[in-house]
């Protein structure tokens, strides 16, 4: 976002502050300095500064508790449960997630493998990423990310790095490949572990697996990605949403 003299100052410094998250200047977990500090910083008001730290709060980047200041929750904050940074989620618990990069492989809809496109992008030509996430040392999840290659050529290894915030797919496809996207639908259900999944996992072949699906729509209704997760471990979220009656959806799945 660029920034101009003619907006409001509060604006001036959301926007100043949302560079510097994007840049990792303030890593997730960590505390973004005082209200005052970044009155000084920014030669404003402490009144305007808290206007715009109230709107990062609003937005999802940071929380607010009383006598702790504002601590930085995720660099990807997303209202749909699916695009939640996974990343972002367990530096926050204060893990260590780390990636390993499977393949890259293009599918092409006139070949054999057009049976291993997803239906959301059928009759595409699509790039398949595929990676397991590791926590704390112990393989977690396998991500098999599907995107219309034109929307992510060249894609290479060192797009996928391996450790720290930029691990994220959402930041690699957001920033790396500039997609945008503006809402997701995501499915989520338990099946049978294959002996491949099983192997990267190091589970047995057989046993019950969470299967989460999640596409990516941009603003005209049209796919930017869609991924296939599959996670040997409990998922919880909270879902909230705003309607004319606040309504809001505690759900917990479990094998």
């Amino acid at each position: 976002m660029q920034i101009t003299d003619d907006m409001p100052k509060y604006e001036q410094a959301y926007f100043t502050l949302i560079n510097r998250l994007k840049s990792d200047r303030y890593p997730v977990g960590s505390r973004m300095p005082t209200e005052g500090d970044l009155a000084k910083q920014f030669d404003m008001s402490r009144v305007t500064i808290r206007h715009a730290l109230d709107m990062l709060v609003k937005d999802g980047y940071v929380e607010s508790r009383r006598g702790s200041g504002y601590t930085v929750l995720t660099l990807s904050p997303a209202s749909d449960t699916c695009l939640i940074s996974f990343t972002d989620a367990m530096l926050r618990a204060g893990h260590e997630p780390s990636s390993k990069l499977i393949s890259i492989t293009n599918l092409d809809p006139n070949t054999s493998t057009k049976d291993l496109i997803p239906e959301v992008l059928e009759a595409s030509h699509v790039t398949r990423v595929t990676r397991v996430r590791i926590v704390n040392g112990k393989p977690r999840m396998l991500v098999i990310t599907y995107a219309p290659s034109n929307l992510i050529q060249n894609a290479t290894p060192e797009d996928f790095p391996e450790e720290g915030p930029g691990q994220s797919i959402l930041r690699i496809l957001s920033k790396r490949f500039k997609l945008n996207w503006s809402a997701a639908c995501e499915d989520i259900s338990p099946v049978s572990v294959d002996k491949d999944v099983a192997a990267l996992l190091n589970m047995k072949a057989g046993e019950p697996i969470l299967k989460l699906g999640c596409t990516a729509f941009n603003e005209l209704g049209k796919p930017v990605f869609h991924e296939e997760v599959y996670r040997n471990d409990t998922v919880s979220f909270n879902l909230s949403k705003q309607t004319k009656v606040q309504r809001s959806l505690d759900q917990e799945i479990k094998l």
